[in-house]
């Protein structure tokens, strides 16, 4: 398709970072070429609450602008540990406020997230994290407030540099090692939760649902979901029972 030619939906993303301090391209192959994608930055200086509050309140709306000027359709805040470090109240609040504002969708990855494991009536889930202990707490205090319980996080003590230095190989493999450990140490869980888009768990997604026999999110995926689950975009294939469109 031309890239001159006027996108069928334009899928706007308000991101941690930019490409300059996270440069390895992160293409987006699970939706169709008329489905555009475009992000703007916040700038987090770390996930820290301090971090997090002062981007979102210097750079959040100067973002949403920036993708309605590029024709953003839908407007979706992106990473967990921004939500969970907001805290779920405030998140609702943002989406509602920007919805009025432009009158574009407005989501997040945690509420897609959320939304996702309901698809799957998960109300019992094993998250495999990377994070702090100080972002794990904050993460499973979300989850809790939207009826989820966690039941094990696992956690390597990561902040945003960590996160966002690691190569694409050390992600991989740790999403493989974290997903393992936290369905060893809650096997009856409903559904496991890869939390983050660093570290390009997707190719995780298929073998661990196999492995264990259960659906297997990443919030990251949510986001094409979503567009999915509206029939906008078509099923994909091959990346799990979430991209599949299956319950």
């Amino acid at each position: 398709m031309s890239t001159s030619a006027k996108p069928r939906y334009t899928l706007g993303s308000v991101t941690p970072i930019g490409e300059d301090r996270h440069p390895m391209s992160q293409p987006q192959p699970l939706l169709p070429p008329d489905i555009h994608h475009v992000a703007a930055s916040i700038e987090v200086s770390d996930y820290t609450t301090d971090g997090v509050n002062d981007a979102i309140a210097k750079r959040y709306w100067p973002c949403v602008d920036e993708l309605m000027k590029q024709g953003a359709n839908s407007i979706t805040l992106a990473g967990f540990p921004i939500a969970s470090q907001l805290g779920r109240a405030r998140v609702l609040a943002l989406l509602e406020e920007t919805a009025r504002k432009t009158g574009a969708v407005a989501d997040a990855h945690a509420e897609a997230t959320v939304a996702a494991l309901q698809h799957f009536g998960a109300r019992r889930i094993a998250v495999a994290s990377r994070w702090s202990d100080q972002l794990n707490k904050l993460v499973t205090e979300y989850l809790t407030q939207a009826g989820i319980e966690v039941l094990t996080i696992t956690g390597v003590g990561q902040w945003a540099k960590q996160a966002f230095s690691m190569s694409i190989e050390e992600g991989v493999k740790l999403s493989f090692q974290l997903g393992r450990e936290a369905m060893r140490k809650a096997p009856n869980a409903d559904a496991l939760f890869l939390a983050g888009g660093a570290w390009r768990s997707l190719a995780a997604v298929p073998i661990l649902e196999e492995d264990f026999g259960l659906p297997v999110v990443t919030n990251p995926i949510t986001q094409p979901w979503r567009l999915i689950a509206a029939g906008i975009a078509p099923p994909v294939e091959g990346w799990g029972r979430l991209l599949a469109g299956k319950s």
